[in-house]
């Protein structure tokens, strides 16, 4: 008896789109794939991992087994091209170490006891168990008071009881303007001034005047300059008659100063 085919089960779904069959040109690069594995504290975590996975005696390790097991991680670590720290390699060759001295026959002490080749390593995993367990019951422990403090304020005082003010719009406007008549009084209007040289105008004096006629001193001068541009007329003028290229003449004490061109 046949059984009705049914919808087929999507693969994926893509930007909404359901899709049934994978596209036959689909290219997965090869690292698309990541694979993120517990992660252990170091190499006496990860030995105390597999322990504890298959409820070991730590007094009677399965060296082989575990051996096995470990070396089984280091190459999978290495096959998904992830950093191998050198303590990880460290154990593992202890690790063969010990396995080793494990098939060999074992020297008699000076007790006449025969020496244990995983003893260093059991005293080692007891004292780092012992060290994980006392972590653990410190992370238990709470945090207020070991790594929060809580601080409390005493204040006999009693509350202060504070009034809103009631302001009023026109009262928020006036104050607005004080604001502005304020800030009019801060402004700053820079004047640039003109530089005045006194070569120029010696230049602009001379082509004012000539050798035939007298020009009045007073006409020399322009009062819209300010008192720098008179200045400079003035230091203008002594330089052409210090230079002889004018000559000043005053018919009576006190009266009008007219100067020409020198011949």
């Amino acid at each position: 008896m046949s059984t009705p085919a049914g919808p087929e089960t999507p693969v994926a779904v893509v930007r909404g789109e359901t899709l049934s069959q994978l596209p036959e040109d689909l290219y997965i690069p090869p690292d698309a794939l990541e694979i993120f594995l517990e992660t252990f504290q170091g190499p006496l975590d990860l030995l105390l991992y597999l322990i504890r996975k298959q409820n070991l005696d730590i007094l009677d390790i399965p060296i082989a087994e575990v051996t096995r097991q470990y070396m089984g991680y280091v190459e999978l670590m290495q096959a998904v091209k992830l950093e191998l720290a050198a303590e990880y390699l460290v154990m593992a060759a202890m690790l063969a170490e010990i396995k080793s001295r494990m098939l060999l026959p074992r020297p008699s002490s000076e007790e006449g006891e025969e020496a244990d080749p995983r003893a260093e390593l059991v005293r080692r995993l007891q004292e780092y168990e012992r060290y994980c367990h006392a972590a653990e019951s410190l992370d238990k422990l709470p945090r207020i008071g070991r790594d929060l403090h809580l601080v409390v304020i005493e204040n006999d005082r009693p509350p202060v009881k504070r009034i809103e003010p009631n302001v009023s719009l026109f009262e928020l406007l006036d104050a607005f303007k004080e604001v502005l008549v304020r800030a009019e009084l801060y402004r700053h209007h820079h004047v640039q001034l003109e530089p005045l040289s006194v070569r120029e105008r010696m230049t602009r004096i001379l082509a004012k005047i000539n050798s035939e006629t007298f020009v009045n001193f007073e006409d020399m001068f322009e009062l819209h300059e300010g008192r720098r541009g008179l200045v400079v007329t003035f230091v203008a003028i002594l330089e052409l008659l210090k230079e002889s290229l004018i000559v000043l003449v005053q018919q009576d004490p006190f009266g009008p100063i007219h100067l020409k061109a020198a011949a």
